[in-house]
């Protein structure tokens, strides 16, 4: 654990609505999976995925969202990433980039870079990244979404933000799915929108080890005959549903 950096680093009066802030943990998925990292995970998202493991930062008809989300004081934020000791802050949701017009937003997205740190965002890949957070982040980690979601294609795939998360040249594409032909969908996808393999993550669904090792087992030798990577959700096998890990 480090010390606390000069309370000046962290002077700002700005806030941005969050579930949680966790941490020391390990990237548990995707194209950092294993890399210790702190998580700061905001509030809201855009989507309503059905098996979502993060409906506590959007759902109203299920969790109370005034107990479950605050309204937090980024130099506050910026004091706990550093206090975990990591040099990678993940930004997740819920819907990040959901935030990325607030004052807030911007605040943290300076704190974390004085402060060295990498700066990876997960998104669902429906909101187009502004410049000034393709100049702060290291990684947009690009989760879109399948037919199982739950919601309409118009909904869950926008091509043109897909196509310019490509063209920043920071994404990753990580998609979850339960069946090969799931994977067979996602190989459509990235041939359509001329997204090379090598930034392909197949990620099987799940929240158990037990769920998980059913969607690997329907879902890894399709992905391997497309030469994607392929990604385990290391988090849920260690520790299963807990939040914050």
């Amino acid at each position: 654990m480090t010390d606390t950096p000069p309370v000046e680093l962290f002077s700002t009066d700005e806030s941005l609505v969050i579930a949680e802030c966790f941490g020391p943990t390990w990237q548990g998925e995707g194209a950092s999976a294993g890399r210790t990292a702190s998580f700061v995970r905001t509030g809201g998202c855009n989507l309503s995925c059905g098996w979502c493991d993060t409906q506590y930062t959007w759902n109203a008809d299920r969790y109370n969202l005034r107990e479950e989300l605050t309204r937090a004081p980024v130099a506050g934020i910026l004091a706990e990433v550093e206090q975990h000791g990591a040099d990678m802050v993940v930004i997740t949701g819920g819907e990040p980039l959901l935030h990325q017009q607030q004052e807030g937003w911007r605040s943290l997205l300076d704190g974390l870079k004085r402060l060295g740190k990498r700066v990876e965002v997960e998104t669902n890949g429906t909101i187009t990244p502004d410049a000034y957070t393709v100049a702060c982040v290291s990684q947009f980690n690009v989760s879109p979404k399948l037919a199982h979601a739950g919601m309409s294609e118009e909904k869950r795939i926008r091509p043109e933000v897909l196509t310019a998360f490509r063209d920043t040249g920071k994404a990753v594409f990580k998609w979850v799915c339960r069946i090969a032909s799931d994977v067979d969908a996602v190989a459509a996808y990235v041939t359509d929108l001329d997204i090379p393999a090598e930034r392909v993550w197949i990620m099987p669904e799940g929240r158990s080890a037990e769920v998980l090792a059913v969607t690997t087992r329907n879902t890894v030798e399709q992905a391997l005959f497309y030469r994607f990577n392929y990604t385990h959700r290391m988090h849920v096998l260690l520790w299963g549903d807990e939040r914050g890990r």
